[in-house]
């Protein structure tokens, strides 16, 4: 049966407190958005990361930028909270919907925030750390509730915990190079290929062939903002990967969506799907 309260209860109240979230969200991701195209030249769909290392070094200005975002962002999170913490008309439309068990999370592959609003406690990078996350402090927010209500929290606290891990990092930011000096991976600096012809030949192989690694099999999971994200790659040893798979959060967290909406109005819908936070991308993956 439904539950027993009235699904437009409030509808326009709570949805001008979430819509005003949303705003204040999407004005601070562009901000974040501005640090990655410092960075990369792109604002979405970075190649930052390489084989070896890094696209190149950071550029000037970089930890500047961020120290400016990380100071104020608190601001901006508390004001989230101000709005949607209490209140009675959010509760009411969150709490007791939605609901996925510890069992049918697990049973479905349920991970990130959506897994740990159920109780879970298992985050990646606590768990297998990678990356250099075993160097940092920070704690794996949880509730055992399993509704939309605390797949929010979670997340939400989540911003907090990013807040000390950048912080720490920007403390920790090491000097020296950037991408490893191996040619047979990572491509020499450019000014070399003006003046030495093994530099040369080692970008034109490196770009026309590409590398070979040895022969096996490997498979590589990091914490996604929506969850676990993993790649598969088997090799044969030739440049060409034998097979790729990769394993995204969307499709396993959207799969269970059928238990989180048992006895659920149609206009909760909307609320559980955004609380699973899915990437129609991911799950054609």
């Amino acid at each position: 049966m439904p539950v027993c309260r009235n699904p437009t209860s409030g509808t326009h109240a709570m949805d001008l407190a979430a819509m005003s979230v949303f705003l204040y969200c999407f004005r601070e991701r562009e901000k974040i958005l501005d640090i990655f195209e410092m960075v990369s030249g792109q604002r979405m769909m970075v190649s930052y990361f390489r084989p070896g290392g890094l696209w190149r070094d950071l550029p000037p200005g970089f930890e500047e930028a961020v120290r400016a975002f990380t100071a104020h962002f608190p601001l901006e999170i508390k004001e989230y909270e101000g709005l949607l913490n209490k209140n009675p008309l959010w509760i009411d439309r969150t709490q007791g919907v939605g609901v996925i068990s510890i069992k049918d999370a697990l049973a479905w592959g349920v991970t990130g925030s959506s897994l740990r609003g159920s109780g879970v406690n298992w985050d990646v990078r606590k768990a297998l750390p990678y990356s250099s996350y075993e160097h940092f402090e920070f704690d794996v927010p949880l509730r055992t509730e399993g509704d939309v209500y605390a797949r929010y929290w979670v997340r939400v606290q989540e911003m907090w915990q990013s807040l000390r891990i950048i912080d720490q990092a920007l403390k920790k930011l090491p000097k020296g190079p950037f991408i490893t000096g191996n040619r047979k991976v990572a491509p020499p600096p450019k000014e070399e290929l003006a003046y030495s012809m093994e530099s040369v030949i080692h970008h034109f192989k490196l770009w026309t062939e590409g590398f070979s690694p040895p022969v096996g099999e490997v498979y590589v999971r990091i914490e996604s903002p929506r969850g676990e994200f993993g790649t598969y790659l088997s090799s044969d040893g030739s440049p060409k990967p034998r097979r790729v798979h990769f394993r995204a959060p969307s499709l396993a967290n959207l799969s269970a969506m059928h238990l989180m909406t048992k006895g659920v109005f149609i206009a909760d819908l909307v609320a559980i799907i955004g609380s699973i936070d899915i990437v129609l991308g991911d799950i054609d993956r």
